[in-house]
Parts: C-alpha cells; sequence; structure tokens
C-alpha cells in the first residue's frame, strides 16, 4: 500500500489494487490532475474536505471513478451524482474493501453551531481515514492512522488520547492546515505515542510506502 499526502484532509491510497481519494477540499492542492481512480470518497460537507467545481473537474479526468459521500453532502454537490454511505455500510470499490465507520456525526465545534454527518473509511481493514471526528474503528491492530492534527473542534490532548486508543503501526497527521506551526504538533505525536506506533510525515505530494 502507497499513500500520498496533498496537505489537509486529502490523501491517495493505492492499495496495489484500488486508488482512492480521499477528500479533495479548498486546503490542499496537487491532486487535481490525478487520473486512474477508482474511487473518490468524501466524509463530510464542509468546504476543506470538498470543493464542487474542483470535485467535477477530478470526475471529467476519471470517468469510471465512484463517488462516495454522506447523505447530506450528496445533497449539497450541485447536481453531481454520488453514491451515499452511512456507518455499517461496506463498499467494494476498485479491488479494494472500505467499511464505512464511526457514529455518523462531525465533532462538535459548538453547541450554537449544527452537527453535520461524517464518514470514516477504512480501508480493507488496515488503513482509516476517520474524517473529523474520534471514533475508534473497532479494529484490534490497525495498520495505518491518519489522524486529524488541528481544528476547531479538537485539541492536542484529545489527539493524542485518540491515538493512544486506537495505537496503530504507523500514524500519519493530516488535517493540519489550520494550525501555523503543525510540527509543534507532531512532536506532541511522537513524544506522546505508543511505543509500538511509528508516526511518519510524508512530503507533500510524495508516495510513501506503509
Amino acid at each position: 500500500m502507497h499513500l500520498t499526502h496533498y496537505g489537509h484532509a486529502c490523501v491517495l491510497v493505492d492499495t496495489g489494487a484500488a486508488r482512492l481519494l480521499f477528500d479533495p477540499g479548498a486546503f490542499s492542492a496537487g491532486f487535481e490532475s490525478l487520473d486512474g481512480l477508482d474511487a473518490i470518497l468524501v466524509t463530510h460537507q464542509h468546504a476543506d474536505h470538498v470543493v464542487a467545481g474542483t470535485l467535477q473537474d477530478l470526475l471529467r479526468r476519471n470517468p469510471d471513478a465512484a463517488l462516495v459521500t454522506d447523505g447530506q453532502t450528496a445533497g449539497q454537490l450541485d447536481g453531481i451524482d454520488a453514491r451515499t454511505a452511512a456507518p455499517g455500510d461496506r463498499l467494494t470499490l476498485g479491488g479494494a474493501e472500505v467499511a464505512v465507520v464511526g457514529t455518523g456525526d462531525h465533532a462538535e465545534i459548538h453547541s450554537a453551531i449544527p452537527i453535520v454527518a461524517n464518514n470514516g473509511y477504512l480501508v480493507d481493514g488496515a488503513l482509516l481515514h476517520p474524517g473529523d471526528a474520534y471514533v475508534p474503528p473497532g479494529v484490534d491492530d490497525l495498520t495505518t492512522l491518519l489522524l486529524p492534527t488541528g481544528a476547531p473542534w479538537l485539541k492536542i490532548s484529545e489527539a493524542v488520547d485518540y491515538l493512544r486508543t486506537v495505537a496503530p503501526r504507523t500514524v500519519v497527521p493530516i488535517h493540519e492546515q489550520t494550525l501555523a506551526d503543525p510540527a509543534m504538533h507532531y512532536r506532541f505525536f511522537e513524544n506522546l505515542r505508543p511505543d509500538a506506533t511509528t508516526m511518519l510525515v510524508p512530503d507533500r505530494g510524495v508516495a510513501v510506502g506503509l
């Protein structure tokens, strides 16, 4: 399996049997010319995770790619056809098996702000993109966790506690573009991670093996 981080929540996962692109949103770049995608998966409706115009361009380049979103997001995509999914669903995308996980809700930003839908995606039981929520995937030996690092809804202690609870073999920090100095948060992860977890911070746009 190979992973390419395009900044913030946007990640390309190549399992060898499928090419899956997650959350091509407004805070990410470098993914726009990708082709050969089997699926584009969107965790939720916020603009840092999906932009309708960008999505339309990607789908024109990848006409055979499935687009998977939660039901709320699908209704906000300017008529783009999407396959809707919710926690508990299992999807076959290319040669990958993707389980939709989580509670179905985005983490609370503030009690005065409505909570939107959120899907976590577990690829081949090995790699988790949780979207914007810290819900353990129910996997005892997760290979790779994509860990949201900075956002209005989180604080560093919650990120560390989630990392320790999930205890993946490898953690890859994502969702960092809201921070002035993401490296400061990465140091917390490095110092407080489980002993058996390795932290990997890929250069943007560079594929790395997992």
